[in-house]
């Protein structure tokens, strides 16, 4: 199946670590040029290093930017576009795990998580947008996860911030459609990432890490967590011409641990 990204730019927020440097990875592999935004700059040297260590037609380079601060946002934007041209391939990796007792949520949590979940979203489209009208082409990943459909007990503010992302990809598919700008979003289940190896550490359980994620994996419909390169599969899919007539979808990438479609 051809997917290739030759001579296409994608941008991926939180393209340092997990899943974002393994969309990374694929888009690089695929012919793109990769800009990988993260906060820290240590890590994205890493991953900049390990993503030019493949096979590719294009480049990468990496940006730190805190994608909860508006000018950052902007600068970098512009950076990218400076070395690379527009960007026709954009992905919302950026976010974290928050989530307890509803009444235990600050403002300032909650703002915070709206930030990093939801406006960074909105602030990097907005700027992708008006090239992606321009060439009439264009596409829009928001990485989600499963509670932005199945909202439980003890799960905000993630599974609010998620829920409006799902409903910001629904919003913009319908108006980047007339102009070729395909919008989905990817929600998560549980995956083999660092967020699983630090809870490990914080556990301090005696159980090796492979264990310890075997373990965690069992009570999942397949049971086993996912990987990453599996959901970086479908990512790479939905950016490529091969999926040319999927848009407004909010693809459920979890193992069937979710229980609507």
């Amino acid at each position: 199946m051809d997917t290739s990204l030759t001579a296409k730019t994608a941008l991926i927020t939180g393209g340092s670590l997990g899943l974002g440097l393994a969309m990374a990875k694929h888009f690089y592999g695929a012919g793109a040029n990769v800009a990988i935004l993260a906060r820290r700059p240590e890590p994205l040297v890493e991953a900049a290093a390990e993503i030019a260590a493949q096979d590719g037609e294009g480049e990468v380079a990496y940006f730190p930017c805190d994608v909860t601060d508006p000018s950052a946002v902007i600068a970098t934007h512009k950076a990218v576009v400076e070395r690379f041209g527009p960007v026709d391939i954009l992905v919302n990796n950026a976010g974290q795990s928050a989530a307890k007792p509803f009444t235990q949520i600050t403002d300032a949590e909650w703002q915070a998580d709206l930030d990093l979940k939801l406006m960074a979203a909105v602030r990097l489209t907005r700027l992708v947008w008006p090239a992606m009208q321009e060439q009439k082409w264009g596409r829009v990943i928001n990485l989600l996860n499963v509670y932005a459909k199945t909202p439980d007990a003890n799960t905000a503010p993630t599974s609010i911030s998620r829920a409006a992302g799902m409903a910001l990809t629904k919003v913009l598919s319908a108006e980047g459609a007339a102009d070729n700008i395909l919008v989905n979003a990817l929600l998560i289940g549980f995956l083999e990432s660092d967020q699983i190896r630090r809870r490990h550490v914080a556990s301090g359980s005696n159980d090796s890490l492979e264990d310890f994620i075997a373990k965690a994996g069992e009570r999942l419909p397949m049971g086993r967590m996912g990987r990453a390169e599996e959901c970086a599969d479908l990512a790479l899919f939905l950016a490529s011409e091969r999926g040319s007539y999927i848009t407004g979808c909010a693809i459920n990438m979890d193992g069937g641990l979710s229980k609507v479609v």
